[in-house]
């Protein structure tokens, strides 16, 4: 299936690109439909990822683990649930293992038998699975919790994988940048969905509360699969609702850009000995770790050091996500204007990855020393994770850059290494932060986070390409 795919640097003149009549360039509709539900499953993926990050909050009895029984936060309505920070920091994790299992599988499995049921049928797995997680809590215990999460993320694993992969078949070269911050930008919209909802829906829901998250998330992603299932194709030569001419324009473009000697087998041993590959995995690895940290423990941090109430909580949690889904659309664009006015692609992945990692490091460090003031405090997260969305332009599609044909594959492995690297990042701060948490120790988990963050762009900086290699 991948071989409708292939990569050519944007430097190359336009005219010469697209050499088919001028009504091409118009008829975008049915890719735009592609990446429109491309960006809604990764909404759905991280709508049903990151609500148990504001679950966890109502589930737990903070009043039963907490040493200071007169703090505000005991005036309010506590779960059933006595889990130490250690132990919420494994339930939040155990996600994360299921998910790792499978991206590597995939990848390989994507050339062979395509992307689009692994993505449809995987999420399907995991939203079946949501409506589970309530009686797993209650009559299994963290273990059974965990077991449940552990099936979600199997499910999820195909998703970034089989999205880089549709992206390659679908998506001309000098679009590339625009489409791939709008998909992966769903990452950000989900979780701005899910935090204020999980919040009203944990304050206000049926059956205590906290379960009706997991019942109507896990409705509505369902519904979106059966969707997918039926209307998305795995390329445009296998689309029976494409033009003619916007089948032909997306074809040539991507086969014109590709270079011959990248139309053979996996080139493993390449890969393996490829520094803009490592570049890459390096990049993601830190950009897990840096964006679970908060994704996981900031409804946590919030509530415990803020005394935000569990309805606030959500809404405010969510407003640096919504800073980072704008802002990754506005790098997006940026990225490929630079791009067709013959900017270098390594030159722009480094710009943008640079935005997006230096500037959440530099969040990271200075909100430490402003909890006395949660507006404050929110000003910097939003500003921190709104440069983060420039990460999507940088090294999120720089995969696409080195090869097309294989991006499902490379995607796969870079995003299973990160998400092993990321799955440490609530289990790291539960660890720091379960003696006391106080606000000294929740700035040793924050300047972790922030030199991940410094360490891996830099590595990127000095090794990262946008030249094609396979």
């Amino acid at each position: 299936m991948g071989d409708a795919a292939g990569l050519q640097d944007s430097r190359t003149p336009k005219a010469e690109r697209y050499a088919t009549d001028g009504q091409i360039p118009r008829c975008r509709k049915i890719r735009f439909f592609v990446v429109l539900m491309l960006f809604t499953g990764m909404a759905n993926a991280y709508v049903m990822r990151t609500n148990m990050s504001v679950a966890i909050v109502a589930m737990v009895n903070h009043t039963a683990i907490s040493d200071d029984k007169s703090s505000p936060q005991s005036k309010e309505r506590d779960g059933d649930f006595e889990w130490s920070y250690k132990l919420q920091g494994y339930i939040l994790s155990s996600f994360f293992y299921g998910y790792v299992l499978t991206q590597i599988p995939f990848g390989l499995m994507i050339k062979y038998y395509g992307a689009r049921h692994f993505l449809g049928w995987g999420m399907m797995i995991n939203s079946l699975a949501a409506f589970f997680i309530p009686i797993s809590a209650r009559s299994g215990g963290a273990i059974g919790l965990c077991v449940v999460r552990f099936i979600q993320g199997l499910g999820e694993g195909p998703i970034v994988p089989c999205s880089h992969s549709l992206l390659a078949q679908w998506v001309p070269p000098d679009e590339r940048s625009l489409a791939g911050a709008a998909v992966y930008a769903g990452a950000q919209f989900g979780t701005i969905v899910s935090m204020p909802l999980s919040g009203l829906l944990a304050h206000y829901g049926f059956d205590g509360g906290w379960p009706s998250i997991f019942y109507v998330f896990g409705l509505f992603s369902t519904i979106w699969c059966v969707i997918f299932i039926w209307l998305v194709q795995e390329s445009p030569a296998a689309s029976t609702r494409i033009s003619e001419a916007e089948r032909r324009h997306i074809i040539e473009a991507i086969w014109q850009a590709q270079p011959e000697q990248a139309r053979g087998s996996i080139p493993f041993v390449g890969i393996a000995k490829s520094m803009p590959f490592y570049a890459i995995l390096v990049a993601h690895a830190g950009q897990n770790y840096g964006y679970e940290t908060l994704m996981t423990m900031l409804p946590t941090y919030m509530y415990r050091v803020l005394d935000v109430n569990i309805q606030a909580n959500g809404l405010i949690s969510s407003l640096p996500y919504l800073a980072m889904w704008i802002l990754a659309i506005v790098f997006g664009i940026v990225a490929d204007c630079l791009i067709r006015r013959n900017c270098s692609i390594t030159v722009v992945r480094k710009l943008m990855n640079s935005l997006g990692q230096y500037g959440p490091a530099l969040a990271l460090i200075s909100v430490g020393f402003v909890h006395h003031s949660l507006w404050l405090t929110c000003v910097i997260f939003i500003l921190g994770m709104g440069l983060n969305g420039a990460i999507y332009s940088g090294f999120k599609i720089n995969h696409l850059d080195l090869s097309p044909r294989f991006a499902g594959l490379l995607i796969s492995i870079t995003n299973c290494v990160a998400n092993l690297v990321g799955l440490l990042a609530p289990m790291v701060a539960g660890h720091v932060i379960d003696p006391k948490p106080s606000v000294e120790n929740w700035r040793i988990v924050l300047y972790i986070a922030a030199g991940m963050f410094v360490f891996t762009a830099s590595f990127y900086n000095v090794f990262a390409s946008g030249k094609p290699q396979w």
